[in-house]
């Protein structure tokens, strides 16, 4: 029996299956559809770049809700300003009540499973799984069907959440592989504001696979900012996605940063779902080594006057491989659409590549749209320049790569998570380049 097999047969033990009244029904169209659809191979045009079969060919332990985690283990992956931020942590893909910090007063997170049955019900039932309808394979139904210790967030209307919300995945893996599948589902209720940082970090030596969902629901006038930072260890991976539907006039904001992994495959869904939605998609991937990084991006303009803009930037080294594949969709009725996306690359060395492929399909006439995409090599001439004034040629390039990601990093409004990231960065191109 093979790994995908073994998951699917143990979908049966699971305690709430059965549950009409909670998620049961969720779940079970979720099973149903993962038979259906299988897991994605090369041969699905989404997936054509990256392969993920392999990872169910390997054995993976799926862990109870109980952890063996200490403090001192905790220390080395919490974000810069945590101790003023709300803090939710996922343990193997399962959330950690007894670990999560919720300072702010306007914020309530509670079990998913019970938000399923009390007076969020409808909320849930709504909105979970709404990511499927865009993403047609099996990954997400896989992480949908085995929703399990999720977490429901809820920003009450009017509030300004004063603390962001930091959301940390940690695996577990040093006694076993591990598969974790965590899923958040988040409302931001009319006339609210919040800020999420999300982070995954793997302890030891064995491998990890995680398959993230979060969805993200803003009502209007109200205003989201999510900060996604992945610097995990070469021998973990996953597939994370994030789903933002705006059912009202809002405004988004989000940053990908992808630093280090063995393969990461992000998707970023953002349906602009009522008049006058703002969207605003930014991204840096820097790439060393084998890794493998895949960002697929969809912007759905269901509404007439709404206005996004897409921006992400690239570095790769070594044998490294990327991919950017950025839709954006303008619907018959959404008139008066503003939409913009750019991919920009640089390759540091002969081994490295990028497949990258913007595209736009417009079915209104009364739109203002762009997109395009180029790779490259660094400027021959600004090096150069910098190297006739004396700089070295391994400061100067570090220089010409630093100026080539700072208009991503100025899009980090959390000042701490900004400063973090900068550092990050720096540290990353100082060892590229040596």
């Amino acid at each position: 029996m093979n790994n995908l097999e073994y998951i699917k047969e143990r979908f049966n033990q699971l305690p709430s299956v059965n549950d009409l009244n909670g998620l049961g029904v969720i779940r079970q169209k979720a099973f149903e559809a993962l038979n259906k659809m299988g897991i994605p191979t090369t041969r699905h045009e989404e997936w054509k770049y990256t392969r993920i079969g392999s990872f169910f060919n390997k054995e993976y332990k799926y862990t109870e809700a109980q952890h063996a985690l200490t403090a001192a283990d905790l220390a080395p992956v919490r974000l810069p300003g945590y101790e003023q931020a709300n803090e939710l942590f996922y343990i193997n893909g399962r959330y950690a009540p007894e670990l999560s910090v919720v300072r702010s007063k306007g914020l309530t997170v509670q079990p998913l499973q019970e938000a399923a049955r009390n007076e969020y019900k409808d909320i849930v039932s709504k909105h979970l799984g709404h990511s499927s309808n865009y993403l047609k394979d099996g990954i997400i139904a896989l992480n949908t069907a085995f929703v399990q210790d999720g977490v429901f967030v809820y920003v009450k209307k009017g509030q300004i959440v004063e603390h962001p919300v930091y959301i940390y995945n940690i695996t577990d893996a040093r006694q076993a592989n591990i598969l974790a599948q965590p899923r958040t589902l988040v409302y931001v209720g009319e006339n609210a504001q919040v800020k999420f940082a999300e982070t995954f970090n793997t302890l030891g030596t064995q491998e990890s696979f995680t398959n993230r969902v979060i969805e993200i629901v803003v009502e209007k006038d109200a205003i989201t900012e999510y900060y996604k930072i992945q610097t995990d260890a070469s021998h973990a991976s996953q597939v994370a996605t994030t789903h933002i539907q705006q059912i009202g006039k809002s405004y988004t904001h989000t940053v990908t940063v992808s630093l280090n992994a063995g393969l990461v495959r992000n998707n970023l869904n953002i349906v602009l779902d009522e008049q006058y939605c703002e969207a605003h998609l930014y991204g840096i991937y820097l790439q060393q080594g084998n890794s493998h990084i895949d960002n697929h991006t969809v912007v759905d303009h269901a509404k007439p006057h709404c206005e996004s803009n897409e921006l992400y930037k690239g570095m790769l080294d070594d044998q490294s491989t990327g991919v950017f594949n950025g839709k954006i969709f303008v619907r018959q009725d959404a008139q008066k659409t503003n939409a913009y996306q750019s991919n920009k690359n640089v390759l540091l060395s002969e081994g490295a590549s990028v497949n990258t492929k913007p595209q736009l399909e417009i079915f209104a006439d009364d739109v203002k749209c762009s997109h395009g995409c180029t790779i490259g090599r660094l400027d021959e001439e600004s090096l150069f320049y910098l190297r006739s004034r004396g700089i070295s040629e391994r400061t100067a390039k570090s220089l010409l790569l630093h100026g080539f990601a700072v208009d991503i990093l100025e899009q980090i409004k959390i000042a701490p998570i900004r400063e973090y990231v900068d550092n990050l960065i720096s540290e990353r191109l100082e060892f590229d380049i040596a």
